[in-house]
This record gives C-alpha cells, structure tokens and sequence, in this order.
C-alpha cells in the first residue's frame, strides 16, 4: 500500500535523472518539481470507512512518500503532522525511502529517540559515489530498522563497509523505468546478493527496470513486467545458491 501525504520533488542526484514521477507527471502537464501536500490522502493513515474499519489495514507495510522524499525541506512545515499519523498507527509498518538522510536528525519528532518501531528508513544510492556520501548518516542516526534501496542502480555498488556493522536490515535493488530507462546489468544484482549473502543480510530484487541486461543479452521489458520479471530473477539467484 502507498501513502503519499505530500507529491513532487526537487532532481538531488545522479538517479533522478530520468524520475519516474517526473515522466508520469510530464505525461499529465504537471509541474513535479511543485512540492504540494495532499488534499484528500494526507492524513489517510488515520482514515476509516463507513464500517469504521481503518481504510489502511493492520498488517500492512505503507510505502510512505514515494512520490516524493519525505526529509525535502519544502515539506518541514507538514512533517509534524505526518508523524502523528504514523504514531498514531503502531499496528502497521512506514516504509520511508529517501535521498536526503542528511537532514534526517533534524527531521524527526521530539519523541523519536531510538525511533519508532513500525517505522523502517531505507536510503536510496544509485552509485558508490551516492552510498559512500549517505550510508555513513544512516549508520550514524537514532534508527531502529535500516533498508539499503539500490535504485536506480547505475553500476555495482559495494556495500560490504555497511553491511559488515550489522546495521543493515534489508538491500533492495531494483533497475530504472520508462522510455529512457539505464541498464541494470544482473550481473550487478548477483554480486550484491552475494555480499548480502555473506554478512547475512536480507536481500531482495524488486524490479528489472524496462532497461535489462542478463547474460550479456539486452532486454526491453515493459513497466509492467518488471516486477514479476524481478521475481523471476530473484527464483533464479536462489537456485544459485543451492548449487
């Protein structure tokens, strides 16, 4: 399930290049570059239907802000209340990717602490360049549950300095979308697992991009596809690993 309390963004790095948000909203003639709050779905997480059941069931993990970066400065005036909708819902799980962990400390509720425990921060890096700048923060900050996002991943990333602290919960890779779609080479994913592999941490492919390579063979996979291609993916690097 998704959460959006906020839509659009400001380009920050190399992966925003070709933002899926950017091409979806260039395609309806708006501007994604106008950080908005939401005027129907902000506060949707403490939302009920007509039975008086919450509309976001207990259970669920929320992909929260994925239209946009949940720390943009554009949003300070928002975050407050945001977090009181997540508060105010032990009973699910806030997923929070973001591109700026840098502002995260200055970013987080008075109460926060160690954090909250149905909240996970998972940091998006693209390149090593982008992993080696953010996941120091991310080691650093008051977290109880860290996800590394590989995504868009532009080339093999290492990530055995973070993975080895122990810190690191869950790696997600996953390839670009859409018409002007960058490779994601399955070469890159395999090695990353197998870092993952080695420090016994949790990994998962969640989408091919529609740019794919597998190999050495070049691959043009509609949206669409991706994901269910990912899984596929990920059945093959398990029977890899059985060998």
């Amino acid at each position: 399930m998704f959460w959006n309390p906020w839509h659009g963004c400001k380009k920050c790095s190399p992966g925003c290049a070709n933002c899926y948000v950017y091409y979806l909203d260039g395609k309806r003639d708006k501007d994604p570059s106008a950080v908005v709050r939401s005027k129907t779905s902000f506060d949707l997480p403490k939302k009920r239907d007509r039975y008086g059941n919450y509309k976001m069931p207990s259970g669920k993990e929320i992909a929260t802000c994925f239209t946009s970066d949940f720390f943009i400065e554009e949003a300070d005036e928002w975050r407050a209340d945001a977090w009181q909708c997540i508060k105010a819902r032990p009973d699910v799980e806030f997923l929070i990717c973001t591109k700026r962990i840098h502002r995260f400390c200055e970013c987080v509720p008075p109460d926060w602490s160690d954090g909250y425990d149905n909240v996970v921060i998972a940091v998006s890096c693209e390149n090593q360049q982008k992993a080696d700048e953010r996941l120091p923060f991310l080691l650093s900050a008051p977290i109880k549950r860290r996800y590394i996002f590989v995504a868009p991943i532009l080339e093999y990333v290492k990530l055995d300095e973070y993975l080895k602290t122990g810190k690191i919960d869950q790696v997600s890779v996953g390839g670009e979308s859409y018409e002007n779609a960058r490779v994601c080479d399955f070469d890159w994913v395999k090695r990353i697992k197998r870092d993952c592999d080695r420090f016994g941490v949790k990994f998962d492919f969640h989408q091919t991009g529609s740019n794919f390579v597998m190999d050495g063979k070049h691959y043009r996979i509609k949206h669409r596809d991706e994901y269910a291609q990912a899984k596929k993916g990920m059945l093959y690097l398990d029977t890899l690993d059985k060998k």
